[in-house]
């Protein structure tokens, strides 16, 4: 009480209450949600931020239950609507990039060639131009927004084959496709590495000014859902300024 008093003699004002910001869902996201998070801090130290990726299915679960105040999304459909009490907010546009390993040398894939490969109907990379191996195909866990999003876009619906091997996280794809000559695997292009090889789709590959025009084929859209929370808002207004802008475009693709 004393010391209350005493910072109010001195006209400072007293220290905030701290307010915590749980975030939860895709962890393709999770990068640029941590750099977001950390800038915001610096203009709001009574803000606390816990920050789970555990992909978009279980992040937007856990918002509708009360657990979390801001849900990751890494994919929504055309047709979805807008859960009641959320705001939704877009805030930036990315492509999923398809990787092989550095050994592979195929020059490029169309969207029929990688929904073969994903139904399992490819048996050597040889008949695609690639090195004499079987591919390995690596796909994402179930509830993972950037296997939604590549279900929807490159498989146009049609199941991935059942022995592909499922991997938690982009960075766990780009790991495995590093370390297994005649592996495949799909990945947003903030988890791009030089340890694989970024192959073009129909001749293009995702870079910022394809991903932007929409000209790549396998572009998405990443969302944040939130509660219609004051703190939260101010977030997500931080997170579309040019400050926040300026940091989602070292990851993914900025909106403006």
């Amino acid at each position: 009480m004393a010391a209350a008093l005493a910072a109010c003699a001195a006209g400072e004002p007293p220290a905030a209450t701290p307010t915590t910001i749980r975030i939860s869902g895709s962890t393709s996201m999770m990068p640029a949600l941590r750099e977001l998070a950390d800038a915001y801090r610096q203009r709001r130290p009574d803000v606390r931020f816990e920050l789970l990726g555990n992909g978009s299915a279980a992040g937007l679960a856990e918002l509708k239950a009360g657990r979390v105040e801001v849900a990751a999304i890494s994919w929504q459909g055309e047709d979805a609507a807008t859960p009641e009490g959320l705001v939704v907010t877009p805030f930036a546009r990315d492509g999923i990039g398809i990787v092989v390993h550095p050994a592979n040398r195929i020059a490029g894939l169309t969207l029929n060639q990688v929904r073969r490969i994903y139904r399992g109907e490819v048996l050597n990379w040889q008949a695609l131009g690639g090195l004499s191996e079987e591919p390995i195909v690596i796909s994402r866990e179930a509830g993972s927004g950037t296997r939604r999003a590549f279900e929807a876009i490159a498989m146009a619906g049609e199941p991935v084959t059942l022995n592909a091997v499922v991997m938690p996280n982009s960075q766990a794809v780009v790991e495995e496709v590093a370390r297994r000559p005649g592996a495949i695997g799909y990945v947003s292009m903030s988890a791009f590495t030089d340890t694989v090889r970024v192959v073009p789709v129909e001749e293009l590959l995702p870079t910022p000014a394809n991903v932007r025009s929409g000209a790549y084929h396998l572009t998405r859209n990443l969302y944040l859902y939130g509660r219609a929370d004051p703190e939260v808002r101010r977030f997500l207004d931080f997170v579309v300024s040019p400050e926040g802008q300026r940091i989602v475009g070292r990851h993914h693709v900025a909106l403006r």
